[in-house]
Formats: C-alpha cells, structure tokens, sequence
C-alpha cells in the first residue's frame, strides 16, 4: 500500500486550534456525527492503455502514481480537511483533542482500496496528533468492502428490467449533444482510435448508443458513449485538481467555467443515471443505510461519538438519492459529489425544548481551492452546504426534527 509522509512542520502547524464557523442556537449541544466522505484526489481510474487511449490519439499527461492511488495533493487536502473539522468538533464539545480517543468516541471504517484507506489515514492521523488511531477495513487490501461495494442485490428478472428501464428513462430526460460536441473537439474524437477502427462509419458520441445492465451482485454499468465520456472528464477534472498547467489540462480546451459545466454534466449525469434512481439507489446503498440506521436512530447510545466512513462517489450519490435529498448545488464546485467532500450527519440536543434534531452538512474543498492548494492554509474556510430531505424538512437554520429523520431510515432502511 502507498504510504506518503509529511513533514514535522505540518503536524505542528495543527495543533494550533481555533473554531470553525458555524450558526448554531443556543442551548444546542451536538451529541453524535457520522462522516460519509469520498476518497481524495487519485490518478485517473482509466489508464493510457485503456479507454483513455481510445478515445484520442492526444498523448497525456503522465501522472506520479499509478491509476487510482491517492496523490500527494489528495493528501494533503484531507490534511487542511482534517484540521477544520478537528476544529469545529472540538468547539462543539463532540470531541476532545487533547488526548487520544477511546473506540466509544472514534471510530474509521474505510473500504479496503488503497485510495480510500490511504485519505482515512491522512484524515485520522491529522486529526488527533501523535495519536495511533486504527482505521478499520477488511483484511484483504485491493477488494471492495461489502459495506461500500454499490452492487445489486436482487436477483430477479423483474427487478432487472425495471431498474433498467429507469436508467433509459433518466437518460431520455437529460441532454448532452452540446456536451458531447466539446468533447469530441477537445479530443479530437474523429481521429481517435475508437473511430479508425469503425472505417468509413460515421463516429461521433451524442449518436452512438448507450446500453444499460443492472446485473445481480455487480455494479449497475453502461456501455457506449456515456462510459465513455465519464473517463475522459474523470481525467480532466483530477488534472485540474492536481495542478497540471492549464496546456495539459484537458489539452488545453478548457478555457471557461461554461465549458466546465458543459463537460461536468457529462459525469454528473452518468452518476445520476446509474446510481440514483429509485429502483437502483435503495438497493445499492442499502448497507450503508442499515448502518446509518443502527448508529443514529436504533442504536445511538451504543455508537461512538464520532464515526468516520470513507468510500466513493457512488456511495454518496446512491446514498442521498435513497434518502430523497432535495437537488442541491455546491457553489464554487462542478462535480454534484466532489473529490475529498464530506456528508456530515450531526445528531444535536436542544435543551431548551427537550428534543433532538438532525443537521445534514456537505463539506467541501472549491474546485479553485484544489487546484490552488498551495495558496491554502490550514485556516483556509471549508465550503458548508446544509442538505434537506423530503421527508424531513429543515428550519431556518439547517435544523429537522429527529422524529422525522428517524422515519425516513425505518422507511429507507427496512
């Protein structure tokens, strides 16, 4: 597994403490919160030898780790994560930093890739300082953990072909022959490989088909031009955030943030069409739901202060989606679930009116704040977005009734 080091300087640098902003009534005490994060920035998934290489004939950019590993500036923004969360969970009382924590009030659980582990560790370590905090996976490194693996789990033909024919209608609703058309000019797609071996055929994406599978005991997938456009932008948006110069990134095609958001939409939406529809979200995230369920509604008492989940993209849009979360916007950001951002589930006691309520937070890094990383501090502000489910409408400030919440779980989760 890769392992990556920072200097004293750093680990020094955050011990410094001060709080996090936060509105907050008085008479609120935050009791209980579970992170579900994504992993940090990593190399392109998609290698040059690969769909990468099909899709043009441009040569790109090489990378310092290989595909899928987390990158020194992946860590380094969970590393500016850490200390300010440390910082406002320490203001609020639901976590002390002045010695290491007991299993009753911390506990990370991450899947079993390295990505993943690898932005646990950065996070952990950084958050409680001399500390040999134990971040659990399952034993065998490189396998997806049952609790973050977004497979099917019915196996029946009727679920099947609903659950494909939802992907077909999502995709019907959503149009991308804009998105495709900047796409297949910044690559030059006619000249690519994949449109050489298909001679004298018209190529272009926005005309080729997409077919969809949503197979028992394997992710819901898509062949065709979606697949497609999903790795190329995965690969522009992760040059972005490391840093590339602004001639490598993208090959240099990308000259505004409407050029962005027509690419991003690609992704965006290649997510929301496999991962976020009815039939598909509560099944894949069902795990994920039933543990939520256990540590904020069945069983809170018994669950550590603070619980840390580190998975994937999918995780969380499979996850939100299942929970009928409002559409939400992160401004500063193009990704709907950005690199390295957090949900944040805060379980709070108002001690005024004797009730507990459920905020529901994403935190994030801006898109310019990643690529910028070296003018960050460790003061530099993480972006706070409350989210609202259907099922449990907020008050002015962020605030649902737990009653409400517990109700969209055993609904959700049952």
């Amino acid at each position: 597994m890769k392992r990556l080091f920072w200097s004293a300087a750093i680990t020094t640098a955050l011990a410094l403490p001060t709080a996090m902003a936060q509105t907050t009534p008085g008479g609120y005490t935050l009791q209980q919160v579970v992170i579900v994060s994504r992993h940090g920035i990593r190399a392109p998934l998609a290698n040059n030898g690969s769909a990468l290489a099909q899709a043009t004939a441009k040569p790109w950019p090489t990378w310092k780790v290989t595909g899928g590993e987390l990158t020194d500036r992946g860590a380094l923004v969970e590393i500016f994560f850490a200390h300010q969360m440390r910082k406002w969970m320490t203001h609020e009382k639901v976590l002390s930093t002045e010695q290491c924590p007991t299993k009753k009030q911390f506990f990370a659980w991450a899947n079993s890739l390295p990505r993943t582990h690898d932005t646990a560790q950065f996070f952990v370590s950084n958050t409680f300082i001399a500390c040999d905090v134990p971040i659990f996976h399952q034993r065998k490194m490189g396998e997806m953990d049952p609790l973050f693996n977004p497979v099917i789990t019915e196996d029946s033909d009727d679920f099947r072909q609903k659950a494909v024919a939802a992907m077909v209608t999502s995709r019907q609703h959503v149009d991308l022959k804009e998105s495709y058309k900047l796409l297949e000019q910044i690559v030059n797609y006619p000249a690519s490989p994949a449109c050489k071996a298909k001679a004298d055929e018209p190529c272009n994406l926005s005309d080729e088909k997409d077919t969809f599978r949503a197979d028992y005991r394997l992710e819901p997938s898509v062949s065709g031009p979606l697949k497609t456009a999903n790795a190329l932008v995965d690969a522009f948006t992760l040059q972005y955030y490391e840093g590339f110069p602004q001639n490598e990134v993208a090959f240099g095609g990308i000259q505004s943030d409407k050029q962005w958001q027509l690419l991003e939409k690609l992704k965006n939406s290649y997510q929301a069409i496999l991962f976020t529809t009815p039939q598909v979200a509560r099944n894949v995230a069902k795990p994920l739901l039933n543990y939520l369920d256990q540590q904020l509604v069945e069983k809170p008492a018994a669950a550590p202060k603070v619980t840390l989940l580190v998975g994937h993209d999918s995780n969380i849009a499979s996850l939100l989606a299942a929970l009928e979360a409002k559409p939400w916007q992160l401004p500063g950001q193009f990704e709907q679930t950005p690199i390295s951002g957090k949900v944040v589930f805060q379980r709070w006691h108002d001690s005024k009116s004797n009730r507990d309520l459920m905020k529901i937070e994403y935190l994030y890094f801006t898109a310019e704040q990643m690529r910028n990383v070296s003018k960050m501090g460790f003061d530099t502000p993480v972006q706070r977005y409350t989210l609202e489910l259907t099922g449990c409408p907020t008050d002015s400030n962020g605030f649902c009734p737990m009653e409400k919440f517990s109700e969209v779980m055993r609904e959700v989760a049952k």
